[in-house]
């Protein structure tokens, strides 16, 4: 699953106003009409004028860290299930169930890609530890029953982020019998 979005935002989209270090940012996604993804950034303490275009598909709040000057814009530009990941874990996010649909359903996308690792279960027993392949950080994921119910709405989210899946096609029809046979 691969997404290009635009870059995390240095100004409010609601006030206009420049992030400062240490401010608290809610994150937005949504999918338009058109089927473009969008991402606003807003000041939390401005969430309440905050009214995005299109279908929500999850939200955070992250406190604002300037972008160091070595970082590599197109990578960060590139939305993949890994980055989505790594940012919906990172502590500084916080989450809400539909974000914590998400990481669980992306935890089991990375696990099988191997690029997480399961390591067993939080001390309280409520989250699952997931070690990342690369950097070798451990990721606590909500413990979230797989049911048919979770696939479903998980299935609503990432339809709203990648589109609709196409529907199985017509199977084709059969030879008719030949009767001079």
């Amino acid at each position: 699953m691969e997404l290009n979005l635009q870059p995390r935002a240095t100004l409010c989209f609601v006030s206009g106003k420049p992030f400062l270090e240490g401010d608290r940012v809610l994150s937005v996604l949504t999918r338009l009409e058109s089927g473009a993804i969008a991402r606003y950034d807003a000041l939390e303490a401005e969430s309440p004028g905050l009214t995005p275009e299109g279908f929500v598909v999850c939200r955070w709040v992250q406190v604002y860290k300037p972008q160091q000057k070595q970082e590599n814009m197109d990578r960060a530009l590139k939305l993949t299930a890994e980055t989505l990941f790594l940012t919906l874990v990172d502590p500084s996010t916080e989450t809400t169930p539909e974000t914590d649909r998400l990481v669980r359903f992306l935890a089991l996308l990375l696990e099988r890609k191997r690029l997480l690792r399961p390591k067993g279960k939080s001390a309280d027993g409520e989250k699952d530890v997931f070690e990342h392949a690369k950097t070798k950080q451990l990721h606590l994921v909500p413990s979230i029953e797989l049911t048919s119910e979770f696939f479903v709405a998980v299935r609503e989210q990432l339809s709203v982020l990648v589109g609709e899946p196409k529907g199985p096609e017509a199977p084709a029809p059969e030879p008719a019998a030949n009767p001079a046979a």
